[in-house]
This record gives structure tokens, sequence and C-alpha cells, in this order.
């Protein structure tokens, strides 16, 4: 077999936004950092693969996450102001 075999999701994990959703990153001096992610009860902790360094694959992860976070945030930000009428969607 050549080349690498692309693996497919099984299973989806819905954590929706909100009241005590907060995101953090957790910087270390002597390890990689620690992204944590809270959704009332659950917690997701995003690590490198290794906690004493950082490989090209997780640098490359953390760029694609923040590109990823952007877009999320100015999805919801566009929704909330309601485009292009100025009238919002999103309920308070």
């Amino acid at each position: 077999m050549t080349g690498r075999r692309t693996v497919h999701p099984v299973s989806t994990i819905n954590l929706k936004t909100g009241p005590g959703a907060s995101a953090a990153n957790h910087p270390y001096p002597q390890r990689s950092p620690v992204l944590g992610l809270v959704f009332g009860g659950v917690q997701v902790l995003v690590t490198t693969s290794a906690g004493d360094r950082v490989t090209v694959d997780d640098v490359e992860f953390a760029r694609c996450l923040a590109r990823e976070a952007a877009s999320f945030a100015r999805s919801v930000e566009r929704m909330f102001h309601g485009l292009p009428d100025g009238e919002g969607v999103a309920v308070r």
C-alpha cells in the first residue's frame, strides 16, 4: 500500500456555545501549550502530539485551528449583526 490512508470520522460530538462556554490558551515554559475549551460541564483539552516538544504537524494544526476559529467568529458575528440590512437575527 502506498501513500497515507485517509481516515474518515465515525463519530461526532456537538458542543454548544452559550453561557458558561469559554476558550483559553495555557502556555507553559517547560512544555507545550494546552488549549482549554469549556462547554458547561464538559471540558476539552487540545494538546500537541508530545507534551515536551512540538512537531511540524502540531504547528500546521494550530494554524489551521486558528484560521477556522477566526472564520467561525466572523460567521457568528455576521449572523448576530445581520447582513446586508443590519437587522440582527440573533436572540438575546
